[in-house]
């Protein structure tokens, strides 16, 4: 099809132009893997559709550490060929999407009694360079104890003995889904969102389809497709289990929270990551005006679309991050938001969830069902890589992986290295239109490329600001997530597209009310859509700032 704007207005044609024909494939999930499948498949030349049953991103991707890291701790589990692939993954994503991936110095310090001494700290270290094939001007280097409390003045004074530093790349997971999405979407992909795949379509034992149904408008489609590819993530086994092709090797899921305060709160100055005395390492990140700690690891048995914080999630993150920055004394209060995401495993049994591999593994069914679960964000690339090869082989077509040098959207901005002279370039467009020095940066920077389209959006309909009673800023932001980022619903564009329920928790209870009308108004709600999109919201703001209770369960409890 002709692509049109990646609007939220466009949904429903796309499903109905899919419906009438046959695709080449059909990727059902639209987190991170999906949307690397549909890239890949779609450079190659290959029709290609992605439906995402809830927002592109909404699981797993937009629920992580937020870091394109080359899993330092997987080392202690001697996952050379692991970290030596994602190790080397960074720099690619770093150079397509600089607007959405930032080196990010990380501190690991060396505590009295701690897991890591300074001999194992600087080896470890080093090995970690050497397979991440790290460049020179980001290699780790040893500091002692008075340096590495300069670096970060609240880590505890008495038991501090020196630290070793090293790079990661901090990055906003679900921005780096969309932009991926959206430029598969540019290169004649298909992908919808809110769209659920309900039941297989066969013809015989194979799988020829897919009954689609848009949770939006309550209509039902039949998408028809060479080959069906599933990057459910947590939902892999709930559409094996459809296809009759559960068995052998199963997912086991795993918890993951982490807790966002105010830096004012927690002035922390320098990204950490710690041991706990139960061996769990937790990242203590800052993020603008914010920092986040976690992650736990526990085993969810509970529902896979809303996994949430509980006191005892909450509780253990608290009482990790106050014992390694005993000054700050953090408590339940401190807490502005938190999030809670599931890791989709490949069950290996007698291991426990912090020892369990993240590496992707593919399954194929007898209907055809092709499967990928596992595998981490950083490594989505070589995950698509793999999908894309086995889809090609079945349909004779001969094109080798060019996403190496592919920008993602927002991305041309003349790499890493010229992103700051892009911006310094691009930000005098957002002055003259009445944005102040410091949103018209953060525009940029946040939308790399794309910022100019935003800035063209308000400089046509600007007039939304006033007349919905909303920042300039985020009426730019608003405007663009609905036109070229197919936000349907308010909570798509307060989490996915712009991140406020995680670090602007204040933008939200601002401007929820305001940002809903005009959503409404713009895609024509009915008066039922305007109370499940708005209850929606409420709810996630809910359980963003309050945890739940106590999961059930001797195994839920247990912090591993």
């Amino acid at each position: 099809m002709k692509q049109s704007r990646f609007s939220a207005i466009s949904r429903t044609e796309r499903l109905e132009e899919m419906s009438g024909r046959e695709l080449d494939l059909l990727v059902i999930g639209g987190g991170i893997t999906g949307a690397g499948i549909a890239l890949d498949t779609a450079a190659r030349g290959i029709d290609v559709g992605l439906i995402e049953m809830q927002d592109f991103a909404e699981g797993t991707s937009s629920r992580s550490t937020k870091l394109v890291h080359g899993g330092l701790r997987y080392l202690k589990q001697f996952e050379v060929k692991l970290v030596a692939e994602v190790g080397k993954e960074r720099a690619i994503v770093y150079e397509n999407a600089p607007h959405v991936t930032t080196p990010e110095w990380m501190l690991l310090p060396i505590i009295e009694n701690g897991t890591f001494g300074k001999f194992s700290t600087s080896l470890g270290l080093k090995v970690y360079d050497t397979l991440a094939r790290v460049k020179k001007s980001e290699k780790r280097y040893m500091l002692n104890k008075e340096e590495t409390l300069k670096k970060e003045p609240l880590l505890l004074k008495d038991k501090v003995k020196g630290g070793g530093v090293y790079v990661e790349y901090r990055t906003d997971d679900a921005r780096l889904t969309l932009e991926t999405i959206k430029k598969a979407n540019d290169l004649g992909a298909n992908p919808v969102n809110h769209a659920k795949a309900e039941s297989f379509i066969y013809n015989g034992n194979k799988a020829v389809g897919v009954n689609v149904k848009d949770l939006v408008n309550d209509k039902t489609y039949e998408i028809y497709a060479k080959h069906i590819v599933s990057a459910a993530g947590p939902w892999v086994d709930e559409l094996r289990e459809k296809d009759g092709s559960k068995k052998g090797k199963q997912l086991h899921l795993t918890k993951g929270v982490h807790l966002v305060f105010d830096r004012e709160r927690f002035p922390l100055q320098q990204a950490v990551y710690f041991d706990t005395p139960d061996g769990r390492m937790v990242f203590a990140i800052p993020r603008d005006k914010k920092a986040y700690v976690g992650t736990t690891d526990t085993v969810y048995k509970g529902d896979i679309a809303s996994p949430r914080m509980t006191e005892e999630d909450r509780d253990y993150l608290l009482q990790a991050a106050n014992e390694m920055f005993p000054e700050v004394n953090l408590s339940a209060e401190d807490v502005e938001s938190s999030w809670a995401g599931l890791r989709p495993l490949i069950y290996e049994e007698g291991k426990n969830a912090s020892e369990i591999s993240r590496k992707d593994e593919v399954f194929i069914s007898e209907s055809g069902l092709i499967s990928i679960a596992g595998g981490k964000l950083t490594g989505y690339r070589k995950m698509a890589e793999r999908i894309a090869d086995i889809v090609t082989e079945k349909l004779n077509i001969h094109a080798p992986c060019p996403t190496e040098h592919i920008k993602l959207s927002g991305g041309d901005v003349g790499g890493s290295a010229g992103f700051d002279r892009f911006i310094e370039e691009n930000q005098a467009k957002g002055l003259s239109l009445g944005f102040s020095e410091e949103e018209a940066r953060e525009i940029v920077r946040f939308y790399g490329s794309n910022a100019p389209r935003l800035f063209e959006l308000v400089k046509e309909q600007g007039e939304i600001a006033k007349e919905y009673g909303l920042p300039l800023h985020i009426a730019g932001k608003l405007l663009y997530a609905l036109q070229d980022e197919m936000a349907v619903t308010p909570l798509d564009f307060f989490n996915r597209r712009t991140a406020y329920l995680y670090f602007g928790m204040e933008q939200v209870m601002a401007y929820k009310k305001n940002v809903a009308a005009f959503m409404k108004d713009h895609l024509r709600w009915t008066e039922e859509q305007e109370r499940r999109f708005t209850r929606v919201l409420e709810e996630e703001i809910k359980w963003a700032q309050v945890p739940l209770g106590k999961e059930s369960g001797p195994e839920a409890k247990k912090v591993v």
